[in-house]
């Protein structure tokens, strides 16, 4: 009798889980044989398999582009960008509001810090324009207070600057919960001993908070980097126009204007590849680095 509702409760178990599997299967795992037209020249009408074999052609296309590594070198610096200070935002405001003890506080400044994530990059985009154009609000203020008007959205020197301050403010707050989580799952004892010990608020947070946390550092960054040719395509596809083209057009941006709108999907494709392959070994080799220098990795 044991046996068979052990049986049951796997069939239960099973049956809730597969919507999620088949999601999994018919989304991520089929797609992936549509991966081969990158070896070929797609034609629709002729569909995936009857298209003519072009082999390394579209890979060879893609290195010998003039344009490839510009965009290849601004779709890097823009990751590095958002590396360098969106990554640690998140976590600088989980330890921030940690420190707040009054829960009537706390949990309204939460609720307006991650509120921005629930935008779209649609409205997102209007209220910046608006803020910073030369006839936005923040020109008009500077003009009135005898300071000159400045383009930030026209101007390429700060355009890559704009685009992840942006994206800091939208998306640093949603990021903090996941910090939020294992901020709350610390022992308290830790603390308590650590105060006997005489310890203050900046030792405690160096000597308890922070080792407590690495594990999920460590995993977050590891995702992160694998997917530095990765950017954020719609708040790029807002904010880029043609006097910043040179250095906001990355490689999601190029494959949408190539691939979508030219009918190049053969060519796209092998982009799409070419990112995939590169986030690859970028995951696996800082994996296995953080395994061994610090014993933290995703696997």
């Amino acid at each position: 009798m044991f046996r068979s509702a052990g049986k049951r409760d796997a069939l239960v178990l099973f049956l809730l889980a597969l919507p999620g599997l088949l999601h999994f299967v018919i989304f991520k795992y089929i797609p992936i044989g549509g991966n081969v037209i990158a070896f070929k020249n797609y034609n629709m009408f002729l569909g995936i398999w009857n298209s003519p074999w072009a082999g390394l052609l579209h890979f060879k296309n893609m290195f010998q582009f003039a344009e490839f590594f510009q965009i290849l070198r601004n779709t890097l610096m823009l990751s590095l960008y958002s590396i360098l200070f969106g990554f640690p935002a998140p976590l600088a405001l989980a330890l921030l509001l940690n420190e707040v003890r009054r829960m009537w506080l706390k949990r309204p400044v939460q609720t307006l810090l991650y509120l921005p994530h629930f935008l779209s990059w649609v409205i997102v985009g209007g209220i910046f324009i608006n803020l910073l154009t030369v006839g936005g609000f923040l020109n008009t203020l500077l003009k009135s207070l005898g300071f000159g008007e400045t383009e930030l959205l026209t101007d390429p020197e700060h355009f890559r600057g704009v685009l992840v301050t942006i994206g800091i403010w939208k998306e640093a707050g949603w990021g903090m919960i996941i910090y939020l989580a294992a901020l709350a799952g610390i022992n308290p004892n830790l603390y308590e001993a650590a105060m006997v010990d005489g310890a203050g608020r900046w030792r405690q947070m160096w000597s308890i908070t922070l080792p407590s946390l690495m594990p999920a550092i460590v995993v977050l960054f590891l995702l992160r980097v694998g997917s530095v040719l990765d950017t954020n395509v719609e708040q790029v596809l807002i904010f880029i126009n043609p006097l910043v083209r040179s250095v906001g057009e990355v490689i999601d941006t190029y494959v949408y204007r190539v691939g979508l709108l030219g009918a190049q999907f053969s060519y796209t494709t092998a982009i799409g590849i070419f990112k995939s392959v590169i986030g690859l070994i970028l995951i696996l080799g800082l994996n296995f680095l953080s395994k061994r220098t610090t014993g933290e990795s995703i696997y």
